[in-house]
């Protein structure tokens, strides 16, 4: 009998087997092993000789019986091969791998054959058992053998880095291993599974066997190219499979498993294809049960260390819910104790594992009552589970828990009862301070409005109108089946339809069986008549009614959400904009109530600078208001026109403007257009015409010539009766004249200049329009007319006199009635829109000079153009040279920039002459500038008519704006009326004209910045909200300089109105875009005056909070750690502290920040005593322990016992000063005062001439004089009273320390009664209480009194008990007397 073979360690090992065994003869075991005698060196053989050796084997293999590898001489031959498999070439490797692959092929069947023989020749059992024992060696050897071949191959074929020519050519003599690599592994994974029993004599083969199969296994499982090939990673598979559960090598293969899983993630799925295959191939899950509860038993903090590790433990136990619900769902509670761990990735994979088994686990439920109501709870627990998760601490798993719950409704594995509930859950996440977890929560609505089990429709009406038919058919059914349903219930709560549903999912399935229902419900909602179709009986009525209450409200929980919505849009966060609009056009489609009037606010964020915004608005504006027939397109976007306020037309007219570039809107739209236009659609309104010539407009600054088409018909229509209709249809008709094209306005003067000029002047001079409308309508033809006619001052002159004129008339009719109040509401009327016209048209000239100014500079240019280019084709020489020869020469001498030079003089006088004119004679705008100046300084007049104060300070304004002196000469006016005026409007409209002006002479307006931000002060809400628009244009786009009144702007960062709240974030957000953020160098700036402000601590925080969320870079947040720390030295309030130490512990530490912040201990370390001040410190360490590495983590730990220790000891300081300033008081209260008036008498008399203090113990009261001069005041009794406390409470020693006394040029002086002062005896009379003479009498040791430190002048300072001390006016002397001594 052969030699038994032992896997060695390793391929070298079989070698030193040989040696051991010549040594060791003794040796039974290594005497039956088998071992390498002979080896073969291959790499001392010639190419020809090593192809004759392989040769040579391949034919011993194939031609001899397939146990012959176990003969020593094959044996060895074969070994050294495997040995110097590197070195073999390619068709040489080619035969070695077919011949033991065929024969491992051919052992396979004959071991299946021997079972059958062992069984039937029992008689000749030593001859089977030798045929057993030889199979196995070979079976073994085989085995061996080619996984080592496989190892060496995939270890040559590891990916180098290579050029990529080099990679092209290496095919060229290569052979395809990938194939080969599949057939060995596969049949190494079939011997596994077919019947080894009787092969290893035990169901289980031996320990070494599989150890070598597994460990190999794994180490290929680490060959990321290995894995690539399906065939190689399925045959692996195959063989963990077996290897684990056939043959019960659990523990093992779960170690390895799971040390795969945390060091490498590319294995990670292909690990839950193993485990799963073996769950399903051999119907034992104790693979994935043992690597669960490895998971389980991990201490969750070791996940928050390895990160990389959570997250690949998390996906595998994601891929494994996914492939075998059924059994993780038997083994989930093992991993619940891990939503107690910090680490969000866990959570997050447990998230998602729940939802896989809520979705797959419980779709079929077969067996008894009691194992159906087990899973149903225990899935109602994994969804309650996902609800409380919801609100978890980690964002990252918020947002996952709702991307979960939006796969279940997707799936339609959330019931009705839990329908509504996830619904308000989402609903209230959109208001997550994370922006993930606003975008789960968005797109989760969207799904639940996609896959909701309620109909297509969801208006709130319809759902109250279809649930009270429903309603009241259940009452006609209660009273005649009533008494069969005692336990019946119609309440109508959604909770109750859950028990309901849960008896029905027990009846029939776990999926809801609600979407039948409500497709029978769909019907009814659209129904408008009374008659309801009949749903059977009471328990079926009941259910509608129940799934309709649970309709109704989700219906409701999503229209609350509107206003949220509104706001997301103006979110700073893209994905918030484009989630926000995606769930807009479902909530339209599903006909949500406001979803379409929340939808048109959509339409300024077309000017959005970020594309995907844009992008997003462009999209859901084509797929709402765009439709196929161009007849529903032209009345969508006319309707659009028709309701939309001015700043939604601009964004209208740009999104129009780009879907008529891009071809969306067509020829067809724009003709039905007209046919609104027109009347030629029946219904046709005047408003919707209006709104029609509206779209028309916007098309046409696109797409020119599309209003010359129908000039007629706008002159017609747009001032004909249809304007006595809609007045503002003049005004869009005159919108229309102004856009016309070049050649259009030519074929208008051409044909109808004398009848369109003759109605412009008619609108602007005329009475017809409604005075609201005639101002716009006023402002659009007087624009016309500078922009059609060919010398519009002509004709802006006469309509100035007509005015002009007319309010003339007007007063010349009234002044011979002054008592009558109607001819002067009728001038001021009149006089209102004179100075409109006389405004308006002053501005317009202004604009039509410099557009007269850029055509001829545009003409010159084009000129010199064309004279380069033909001196560059001139094919005359002479010519050409003479030509360049003048122009050089006009170069040199200057005539071009002279030419440049009188076009702007010229330029520059012909706006001068506007309003002050040239000459002493002013022109007719002059005279009215000086008219409308004294007018508006006529504030008693104009406050009687708050109508003509706002038109005469909106013309002087404009007049400001064209004049640079008439602007100076009124400024001073203008502040003054912004800051006095009673009306808002006035005040508004000035502030907005601040803003032109500001843009025009910024010269003029510099010193008066303090009183443009002064303007954010204001009571009333438009003028702020205007304030901030016009100072947030201005300094955004380089017009004024931030300066040293920013903080004005930032309290309105906290401003009681909203808007203007959102404004003044948007300005900061969009000023820390530039440059270099200037938020960083105000940010002290604004911390100072704030804090100086009366301003609340949360309005504070929350203003320094959002400032400092604006510095992102990390440099700004180490200087600032640096700037604000230095703030502390030169600050004592304590309010300050707080501030300061706050707007610290929002920064974004760095490591250098936390040392810096250290460093800087001594600046801070005063303040340290106030419990808010550490508070905040403390925040801060909190911080910086997430990030800091293991050395900084030790040096804060460090910092945090040193600022604990410091303020402990501030804070005892603070006591025992606080406590030695009360005792001070209270000192201080009775010096220089008798105690009682009846003892002033007394006192005196018993005062020696020479000052000595007699101590009158037999009165009971102490005595105490100076010189004999009294200086002291009465005490009240209340004070001998507290010192009689004082006195009480302290036994042995009595000290009493009396507070600091400072004189004129004194030095210190500590004594222990008695004090001299620099005028005379001050006396001090202290009444004995009756316990101060119970101590006295009773002889205590040592009764001290510690007089008062006083300076006097040129004493020294000095301590005595009971001596004297002398001083400049003679002598103090103290003296202590019992009681039971005489008086002396």
């Amino acid at each position: 009998m052969a030699p038994t073979f032992v896997f060695p360690r390793t391929l070298q090992h079989l070698e030193q087997d040989s040696s051991s065994e010549d040594n060791d003869n003794n040796n039974n075991n290594n005497n039956n092993n088998l071992s390498v005698q002979n080896p073969t060196n291959i790499s001392s053989l010639s190419s020809s000789q090593l192809e004759e050796f392989v040769k040579g084997v391949s034919f011993d293999l194939s031609d001899r019986e397939i146990l012959c590898i176990q003969d020593q001489d094959v044996f060895d031959r074969v070994y050294s091969l495997v040995r110097g498999y590197s070195s073999l070439h390619h068709s040489c490797k080619l035969n070695l791998v077919e011949s033991l692959r065929s024969n491992l092929a051919v052992l396979l069947p004959n071991v299946d054959s021997l079972s059958r023989v062992s069984n039937e020749d029992v008689d000749d059992h030593v001859l089977v058992v030798d045929r057993v024992a030889s199979h196995r060696n070979a079976f073994k050897i085989y085995t061996y053998f080619l996984l080592n071949i496989v190892l060496a191959e995939d270890s040559n074929n590891a990916p180098k880095v290579v050029a990529a020519s080099s990679r092209k050519k290496q095919p060229a003599h290569s052979w395809n291993w990938e194939p080969q690599r599949a057939r060995i592994l596969n049949l190494i994974a079939s011997s596994l599974e077919i019947n080894l029993e009787l092969l290893f004599g035990s169901s289980d083969p031996d320990e070494g066997y599989l150890s070598f199969i597994t460990k190999n296994a794994f180490t290929m499982f680490e060959n990321a190219a290995l894995l690539k090939d399906s065939n190689s990673k399925d045959a692996l598979c195959r063989i963990i499979g077996a290897c684990s559960t056939k043959y019960h090598y659990t523990t093992q293969s779960s170690v390895s498993i799971m040390h795969l899983i945390h060091k490498y993630d590319f294995a990670v799925v292909h690990m839950a294809d193993a485990v799963a295959g073996a769950e399903k191939k051999y119907s034992d899950g104790s693979l994935a049960t043992s690597i669960v509860r490895e998971i389980g038993r991990t201490n969750p903090k070791d996940y928050v260390k390895d990160t990389i590790g959570a997250e690949n433990v998390g996906r595998f136990l994601v891929e494994l819910a996914d492939r075998i619900p059924k059994l993780i769902s038997t083994n989930i509670g093992i991993l619940v104790p891990h939503f107690g761990g910090e680490s969000y990735k866990i959570r997050n994979a447990l998230v998602a594992v729940l939802g896989k088994l809520v979705s797959k686990a419980f779709k079929d439920i077969d067996g008894e009552a009691s194992t159906k109501n087990i899973r149903l709870r225990t899935k109602q627990a994994m969804l309650e589970i996902l609800l409380e998760r919801c609100r978890d601490v980690s964002a990252y798993t918020r947002s996952r828990v709702l991307q979960v719950w939006g796969e279940l409704c997707e799936e339609h594995s959330v019931s009705i009862g839990l329908w509504n509930e996830v619904a308000e859950i989402a609903a209230g996440r959109l208001e997550d301070k994370s922006a993930i977890v606003r975008k789960s929560a968005l797109n989760l609505l969207i799904m639940m409005l996609q896959h909701n089990p309620f109909g297509p429709q969801l208006r709130v009406t319809s759902f109250e109108a279809t649930l009270d038919q429903y309603r009241k058919k259940l009452k006609e059914l209660e009273p005649s089946e009533g008494s069969d349903n005692e336990n019946s219930n119609v309440d109508g709560e959604v909770d109750d339809l859950n028990f309901e549903a849960v008896e029905k999912e027990r009846q029939e399935s776990v999926t809801d069986t609600f979407m039948s229902q409500e497709e029978d419900a769909i019907p009814m909602q659209n129904g408008s008549d009374s008659s309801v179709p009949d749903v059977g009986n009471l328990e079926q009525t009941r259910a509608l009614v129940a799934s309709l209450e649970a309709g109704l409200r989700f219906s409701k929980c999503i229209e609350a959400t509107m206003a949220t919505l509104v706001q997301l849009m103006a979110s700073s966060s893209a994905s918030d904009v484009e989630n926000t609009i995606l769930l807009l056009m479902r909530c339209k489609q599903f006909q949500i109530d406001g979803s379409e009037e929340c939808l048109r606010k959509m339409l300024p964020l077309a000017f959005s600078q970020d594309k995907s915004i844009f992008e997003a608005v462009e999209n859901a504006f084509r797929a709402i208001y765009i439709r196929k027939n161009p007849m529903e397109t032209a009345k969508n976007l006319l309707s659009l026109a028709t309701d939309s306020n001015t700043g939604d037309l601009a964004a209208l007219e740009f999104i129009v403007g780009t879907l008529v570039s891009k071809g969306d809107i067509s020829s067809s739209t724009i003709s039905a257009l007209w046919d609104f236009f027109c009347f030629n659609v029946g219904g046709t309104t005047a408003e919707q015409s209006r709104g029609a010539l509206s779209v028309l407009c916007m098309v046409e600054k696109t797409s020119t010539g599309v209003l010359g088409s129908h000039l007629q018909d706008i002159i017609d229509i747009g001032f004909g009766r249809w304007s006595k209709v809609d007045p503002l249809l003049a005004r869009t008709a005159c919108l229309a004249i102004e856009r016309l094209s070049e050649d259009d306005k030519a074929k208008l003067l051409a044909n109808n200049s004398v009848r369109i000029f003759g109605i412009l002047d008619s609108l602007i001079t005329g009475f017809w329009l409604p005075a609201n409308i005639w101002y716009a309508a006023a402002d659009k033809a007087i624009t016309a007319i500078y922009a059609v006619h060919p010398t519009p001052e002509i004709i802006a002159a006469d309509m100035i006199k007509k005015s002009l004129s007319s309010v003339y008339k007007d007063c010349g009719g009234s002044d011979t009635d002054t008592s009558s109040s109607m001819p002067i509401t009728v001038q001021v009327a009149k006089l209102s829109r004179c100075l409109f016209v006389v405004s308006h048209t002053a501005m317009n000239q202004l604009v039509y000079i410099e557009s007269c100014a850029r055509k001829i500079q545009k003409q010159k240019l084009a000129k010199e153009r064309e004279d380069i280019e033909s001196q560059n084709t001139d094919s005359n020489g002479t010519a050409s040279t003479g030509t360049q020869k003048d122009n050089d020469i006009n170069a040199e001498l200057g005539f071009a920039a002279s030419e440049d030079a009188a076009l702007d003089a010229m330029f520059e006088k012909a706006e001068k002459e506007i309003v002050s004119g040239g000459s002493k004679d002013k022109n007719l705008v002059g005279i009215c500038a000086t008219f409308l100046s004294k007018l508006c300084r006529n504030f008693g007049l104009l406050q009687k008519y708050p109508e003509l104060q706002a038109s005469a300070m909106l013309a002087l304004c404009r007049l400001m704006v064209i004049d640079a002196d008439f602007c100076d000469a009124n400024l001073q006016l203008l502040f003054t009326v912004v800051e006095n005026a009673q009306s808002e409007i006035v005040r508004s409209n000035c502030t907005i004209a601040l803003g032109d002006l500001a843009v025009r002479f910024p010269n003029l307006l510099e010193p008066w910045t303090e009183k443009m931000y002064a303007r954010l002060q204001d009571t009333s809400i438009s003028v702020r909200k205007n304030a901030v628009l016009v100072l947030s244009h201005l300094i955004l786009n380089d017009m004024m300089k931030v300066k040293g009144y920013i903080n004005e702007m930032a309290v309105r960062l906290e401003d009681e109105d909203e808007r203007i709240s959102n404004l003044a974030k948007l300005f900061f957000l969009e000023l820390s875009k530039k440059g270099n953020n200037p938020i960083y160098n105000l940010l002290p700036d604004i911390l100072s005056k704030l804090s100086k402000q009366n301003l609340s601590n949360e309005s504070f925080f929350n203003i320094m909070q959002f400032l400092i969320a604006s510095i992102k870079k990390d440099r700004q947040m180490e200087a600032l750690v640096e700037k604000l720390c230095n703030r502390f030295s030169g600050v004592t309030d304590v309010r300050q502290w707080e501030h300061i130490s706050y707007c610290l512990s929002q920064l974004s530490f760095t490591e250098k920040g936390m040392k810096k912040l250290i460093d800087l201990f001594k600046t801070y370390e005063h303040a340290l005593s106030e419990d808010s001040v550490m508070d905040n410190f403390r925040n801060i360490l909190n911080k910086a322990k997430k990030f800091a590495k293991l050395e900084l983590k030790t040096y804060i730990e460090e910092f945090e016992d040193k600022l604990n220790k410091f303020h402990m000891e501030k804070k005892e300081q603070e006591v025992t000063a606080r406590n030695a300033q009360i005792h001070q008081q209270k000192i201080d209260s009775r010096e220089g005062f008798n105690v009682n008036k009846n003892y002033e008498d007394h006192s005196t008399s018993n005062t020696s001439s020479d000052g000595e203090v007699i101590d009158t113990s037999t009165e009971g009261t102490n005595s105490l004089s100076i010189n004999g001069k009294s200086g002291s005041k009465p005490v009240p009794e209340a004070s001998s009273s507290a010192l009689s406390e004082l006195i009480e409470s302290d036994q042995v020693d009595i000290e009493v320390q009396s507070p600091m006394v400072k004189t004129t040029g004194a030095q210190r002086s500590r004594i222990k009664t008695n004090v001299k002062g620099e005028k005379g005896d001050i006396s001090i009379i202290k009444e004995s209480s009756s316990v101060l003479s119970e101590l006295i009498e009773s002889d205590q040791v040592d009764i001290e009194v510690q007089s008062p430190m006083v300076k006097t002048r040129g004493a020294q300072q000095s301590r005595v008990k009971k001596t004297n001390v002398k001083d400049e006016n003679g002598d103090i002397s103290i003296t202590k007397k019992r009681a039971t001594r005489s008086r002396r």
